[in-house]
This record gives C-alpha cells, sequence and structure tokens, in this order.
C-alpha cells in the first residue's frame, strides 16, 4: 500500500491520519470545508468579539484513546480539570446542590458515603445501573434504571449529555458502555477535563500541525463527490472518514444511521466565577450544562429536537434566568449567541445502533470512521477517535 486518502478532516479522520502515518504510510488529506475539525473546533465570533467552541466537550480521564491522542500530538497540557473526580450539579427548582465524588479505586464505597453520593440515591440502583451493557438490544436507558434520585440526579442528566438521546428512546447498551469506561472503573476514570483555551487548540491545530510536520498532505476546501475523484491506484486506500449521510452518498448502499439529535448551545458575553470545576449540571431549567469560561459563560441544551420552534431571543431569556441563578450573576442578559446544530449526532436508539456499520467494507481498499460508526459507544470524541484508529489498522493489517 503506497498511499492512503483520508476524506474528512474531523476528528476520526485526523485519527486516522495520525494512524496511518505512525505506521509508515503516506496520506492524503480532504476536507470540504476551509477549517478542520467538523463539529469539533472553536472560531471567533465577531459579534461577541470572542473566541468560542462550536460545541460544549467534556472528556473524562479513562478516555484512554482521546489521551492517546492527545499525547501523539504533544497536546495533554493543553487540558485542564480539577485534581480529583468530581461532577457538580444544581437542581433550579430547590435550588439544591450537590457534588458527585467517586473514589478512585474500582470498589465503590463513595455510594455509601453522604458528602460524594448522590443525596437520596440508593446502593440497589447503582448495582442495576452498573449492568447497564448487559441489558437486552431493545432496552432503553428509561426501562433499564429504576426510577428514583440516582437516575433523576445524575444518571439521567449523564445519559442525555453522552447519547444526546432522551432516555426514553436511547439505547441502555451504549449507555452501559460509557459507564463501563468511567463510574464502573472509579474515580480514576471519571476527572472531567476541558480544553484551556478551546477545542481547536487542544484537538485540531495541533493535529494538523503534527500532520504537517510528518509530510501528510492536507487540502482543506476540497470537496470529494466521489470516490472517482481521487483516481486510486490498486496499491492505494481510502479512509472514509465523513458525517454519515456524506458516507452513503460516497459508497452507495451503505446503511448509515439516517435519524439524527439536535443540539442548541447558547454562549453570554459575561465574566463569571469558575469555581474549582467550571462547570455544573442543571435539573429543572432550560439548560442542563453551563461551562465558565474567560469572558463568556456557555450552556449545553441537548437532545433538542423539540425546542426547534423557540425563537433564539427566548431561548436566551430562558437560559439567562439558569445562569443567573446557578452562578449568581446579576445584570441584564448580556450579548449572547445561539448556535443550532440540527443534526449535531445520530440518534442513540437500540434501532439507529443496528445502523451503525463496521469499519471494514466489502472492499479491502475502503475503511470507514466516524463516530456514528460501529465504535460500541455513542457519538462522542472518544469514539471518533477509537474509530479513526480502527479504521487504519484494519488497512495496516488486512488480514
Amino acid at each position: 500500500m503506497r498511499r492512503v486518502h483520508v476524506v474528512g478532516a474531523g476528528l476520526a479522520g485526523l485519527s486516522a491520519a495520525i494512524a496511518l502515518t505512525q505506521a509508515g504510510i503516506s496520506v492524503i488529506l480532504y476536507d470540504s470545508s476551509p477549517h478542520a475539525g467538523g463539529r469539533c473546533r472553536s472560531y471567533f465570533d465577531r459579534e461577541l468579539g470572542v473566541r468560542l467552541d462550536n460545541g460544549n466537550h467534556l472528556v473524562l480521564s479513562g478516555n484512554r484513546d482521546t489521551f492517546a491522542f492527545l499525547d501523539t500530538i504533544g497536546a495533554r497540557g493543553t487540558m485542564t480539570g480539577p485534581a480529583e473526580p468530581q461532577l457538580p450539579f444544581m437542581d433550579l427548582k430547590t435550588g439544591e446542590r450537590w457534588t458527585v465524588r467517586p473514589n478512585a479505586g474500582r470498589i465503590p464505597w463513595w455510594v455509601m458515603a453522604p458528602s460524594r453520593r448522590v443525596p437520596g440515591a440508593r446502593l440497589s440502583h447503582f448495582l442495576a445501573a452498573a449492568s447497564l451493557s448487559r441489558a437486552g438490544p431493545d432496552i432503553t436507558v428509561a426501562q433499564a434504571i429504576p426510577p428514583g434520585e440516582l437516575y433523576r440526579r445524575l444518571l439521567e442528566p449523564l445519559a442525555i449529555a453522552a447519547l444526546n438521546t432522551p432516555p426514553a428512546t436511547a439505547s441502555a447498551r451504549l449507555m452501559g458502555a460509557v459507564m463501563d469506561e468511567s463510574l464502573s472503573r472509579g474515580g480514576a476514570a471519571c476527572r472531567p477535563m476541558v480544553p484551556r483555551i478551546g477545542l481547536s487548540e487542544s484537538f485540531i491545530d495541533p493535529a494538523l500541525d503534527w500532520l504537517a510536520a510528518h509530510g501528510t498532505t492536507i487540502n482543506l476546501g476540497h470537496r470529494v463527490t466521489t470516490l472517482d475523484d481521487l483516481r486510486l491506484t490498486e496499491d492505494e486506500s481510502v479512509v472514509i472518514a465523513t458525517p454519515a449521510p456524506v458516507a452513503a452518498t460516497l459508497l452507495p448502499g451503505l446503511t448509515v444511521p439516517d435519524a439524527f439529535e439536535a443540539i442548541l448551545n447558547v454562549h453570554f458575553r459575561v465574566n463569571a466565577t469558575a469555581g474549582e470545576v467550571g462547570f455544573i449540571g442543571l435539573l429543572g431549567g432550560t439548560a442542563e450544562w453551563i461551562f465558565v469560561k474567560p469572558g463568556v459563560v456557555s450552556t449545553t441544551i441537548s437532545a433538542a429536537n423539540d425546542r426547534g420552534e423557540l425563537s433564539s431571543d427566548a431561548l436566551a431569556q430562558q437560559v439567562w434566568s439558569d445562569v443567573h441563578r446557578a452562578l449568581d450573576v446579576t445584570g441584564p442578559m448580556p450579548a449572547y449567541r445561539v448556535v443550532r446544530e440540527k443534526r449535531a449526532t445520530f440518534a442513540a436508539t437500540p434501532a439507529q445502533d443496528r445502523r451503525r456499520p463496521n469499519a471494514r467494507t466489502a472492499d479491502p481498499r475502503i475503511t470507514l470512521a466516524g463516530d456514528w460508526t460501529a465504535t460500541g459507544l455513542p457519538a462522542t470524541i472518544e469514539g471518533a477517535i477509537r474509530s479513526g484508529r480502527t479504521a487504519a489498522s484494519i488497512l495496516c493489517h488486512p488480514s
């Protein structure tokens, strides 16, 4: 194999390109956008006068492929987070606040400590949640976990954030995969991490610099409409690392997820106190997560297909009320930006999970990468990076 063409410069494509380059293979990288990163990048918002991430992404210390990627491109030091695992929450209806603090080891004695656990949670419910990955293929998160405070105050908001799908329809198995790589492995795998500056500064710019330094040809603003555009020779291969609908046009007959969920982000130009963690989960309001960054407060609403009719001003007013109460900021609503991603991720339902293709295709020269492929995880940074490594590995070791 002389060369591999990687179509798509999101995290999956960047991961595949890096893995192939490490294996000594020549790589040409393409993306139709003038910017790499896909849904994981930063940009300067002229109206607010600040740099924004196009989405709020949280990674956990247990995301092994993510941190291997960061180590390769020399960017682990661009991430920040609390010294110990902790997840702060607030119930906006009652004003109650609590912080989940898992202990480092696998034996979850933290569930017995009032200062560390979810208020009102039962140990039996935690044990039920720990077996999510063994749920039947058609079981949803809401069906698999008994109702109670553990579900309401921790697992439901985590499920919505990780799967971007309402728990009533979200796959229990996919949520179980998240649990198996985080809470089930103990607090050492649960320390939350975010970029110090932005997504591009942590994940995208260092990856492009690494690839350029290792001889990769990078073609941004170059749309590949069919694989014939690449004029493949017999000793060349392709990694298709585009969004699912684009992959289906490049490889006719490919079955891919065809139902999607939206994510809404509302960014406010305001200074606020970040606290030790830099974010907080909310119950009982419009926003679900608040991230405090220099000069900006960014909020996230996941599984937001039902919010499409709400005007930007009405949405911002509702979310600002949540920010006001959660962060104790005063004054009128500041300048804001509403970012709507209508097809942010595939809907992580059992039916859609079955539509996710494997990385290997019928043509041994073509592999697939993307968080929408059969990674075993929902559409996450970890899943995207893992998919790229898998696609590259298949081409490097075809047998």
